[in-house]
């Protein structure tokens, strides 16, 4: 069906909360929890299973900027790897080839935050069965996925000071991007207007000042990303407490 690859956007409209929505949102689900329960198998193929990440990943998003340019719509205004996810996405291939720590710190807070708000609320045109449509959910499942993966199967855990670290990441990627938006009349990380689709952001306000509440917000659901692992550690520390 050479339909899917077109860049006609009205063959096939993404519609909120559709089947295909839905579907997607559960297998996001579904695929996390199984993370879960096959976790010792999976540190046993770890090496391979990260290789298949890390291609399908890189071949997603190189086969995104192909059918950009083969239809003529590739531009620097929102092409540039200034997004939220685009950043975590480049972050899970460093992960994903070199297991670290660092770098996991990070993308576990933006990676997971923004992929997920991504999957609720996508900012997508394009809907089933259109290439864009499996491109865009895959590979923001994937970003929690390989977030996922290295808690459930390396027991890699994140940090208060992982938290400000990620901060003051994110900070300097929306600086980087709000110069790029001056130079290319873009919207890198929502810091010129809202998106075109109902999101979240429609409930913080009008602008500019929706990004003091985003910060905010940033913040907030950081705390909760970390919450679960610091009650865990306190678990522990009573129970060792009590032994």
């Amino acid at each position: 069906m050479p339909g899917v690859f077109s860049q006609d956007y009205s063959a096939f409209p993404f519609v909120f909360f559709s089947a295909s929505h839905i579907v997607m949102i559960v297998l996001f689900a579904a695929v996390s929890a199984l993370l879960f329960i096959f976790r010792k198998g999976l540190y046993r193929h770890d090496r391979k299973f990260r290789l298949y990440m890390f291609l399908l990943l890189f071949i997603l998003e190189l086969l995104y900027h192909l059918w950009l340019y083969h239809g003529g719509k590739w531009d620097i205004s929102f092409t540039l790897p200034l997004q939220l996810c685009s950043i975590s996405l480049i972050l899970c291939l460093l992960l994903l080839a070199s297991k670290s720590k660092a770098v996991f710190q990070i993308v576990y807070y933006i990676g997971v935050t923004g992929a997920i708000m991504a999957i609720l609320t996508p900012e997508l045109f394009l809907g089933f069965p259109h290439f864009r449509y499996f491109q865009f959910f895959i590979t923001h499942n994937l970003i929690v996925w390989t977030c996922l993966y290295f808690v459930f199967v390396h027991q890699f855990r994140p940090t208060g000071k992982g938290l400000f670290q990620s901060f003051i990441f994110l900070n300097l990627c929306a600086a980087a991007a709000f110069f790029a938006n001056k130079l290319t009349g873009g919207n890198y990380m929502f810091l010129s207007r809202k998106p075109e689709n109902n999101s979240l952001l429609d409930y913080f306000g009008p602008y500019p000042y929706y990004i003091i509440t985003l910060e905010i917000a940033a913040l907030f659901l950081f705390s909760l990303l970390l919450l679960p692992f610091k009650m865990i550690g306190k678990n522990k520390a009573g129970k060792a407490e009590s032994a």
